[in-house]
């Protein structure tokens, strides 16, 4: 797959996915492709590392693949070609078990991950069935909810709570599992502003890789240092979040569009100041 390196010639991002210790990436996807049942492809030859400690963006417009990329990283789909890695543990039985503790997925909808009777028993689910108990148990819950501000509702059921709590309650719950890397698909979609925020801040305070899916474009500026867009089952651009957001025909090439009278240069010294990191030069992808 040919490239143009935009601005310092660095690599490509599979030379540069690698962290200065030699460890493997947390994320190592190469070559993946993958059909939907009808047939018609989804993913179309997908390469993506994400370094420990990076917070990546993925981008695209809807029908691009992102869900559908993100449902390989814990084995819920299976490649029909290429390869998937988790820190070095391919994404293949009998592993699952493992990389699904270390991938944590907070899906779109809160309510597909809470269906125990309170809120303590949901985010003790996932540890209990590792076989962890007792005081240790309690302390995994304690701080798993302290981390996303929701310690004093405990007791409650996950019904009596607002969409917004709920949403960070099922953060918790992937928390719990003390996961390497944190995938979040659409985690703005129906939060009010006050609950964005809130989300936002929590998000930015974890110390975690983070992928995250969005449309909210302005989101990924404030919490990720580097985004790739996916498009047609392909990624097709992968640098700094600000050069991404700002370079207008990339973007009107793969429908995306920033909301009215948001500039991304003008927000990027403020929102890159807080999310540590270095990230690879703009890398737009052609097509093969």
């Amino acid at each position: 797959m040919s490239a143009v390196v935009g601005g310092r010639g660095e690599p490509e991002p599979s030379e540069t996915g690698r962290s200065g210790t030699g460890a493997p990436p947390v994320v190592d996807v190469r070559g993946l492709a993958y059909a939907y049942p009808d047939g018609q492809p989804a993913l179309r030859g997908v390469d993506l590392l994400i370094r420990r400690g990076e917070r990546v963006a993925l981008l695209g417009p809807n029908g691009a693949g992102k869900t559908t990329l993100i449902l390989h990283l814990n084995g819920i789909l299976a490649p029909a070609a290429g390869t998937v890695s988790i820190s070095g543990l391919p994404v293949a039985a009998p592993r699952i078990g493992e990389i699904r503790r270390r991938v944590g997925v907070v899906f779109q909808d809160p309510d597909d991950q809470l269906f125990m009777p309170t809120v303590r028993d949901d985010v003790a689910f996932g540890p209990a069935n590792l076989g962890l108990r007792g005081p240790a148990l309690e302390r995994r819950v304690e701080e798993s909810l302290a981390a996303v501000g929701m310690e004093g509702h405990a007791a409650r059921p996950p019904h009596h709570l607002s969409f917004g709590q709920r949403r960070r309650v099922a953060v918790a719950t992937v928390l719990a599992m003390q996961p390497e890397i944190l995938v979040l698909d659409e985690p703005t979609s129906n939060l009010d502003p006050f609950s964005r925020r809130e989300l936002a801040e929590i998000l930015a305070g974890l110390d975690v890789t983070v992928l995250m899916a969005t449309h909210d474009l302005p989101y990924a500026l404030q919490l990720c240092e580097r985004s790739v867009i996916l498009s047609g089952g392909r990624i097709v651009a992968d640098g700094p979040t600000a050069e991404v957001l700002a370079d207008a025909d990339t973007m009107a090439a793969h429908r995306l569009e920033l909301p009215y009278g948001f500039d991304p240069s003008q927000n990027a010294r403020s929102s890159s100041s807080s999310v540590p990191g270095r990230c690879p030069a703009l890398h737009h992808r052609s097509r093969v």
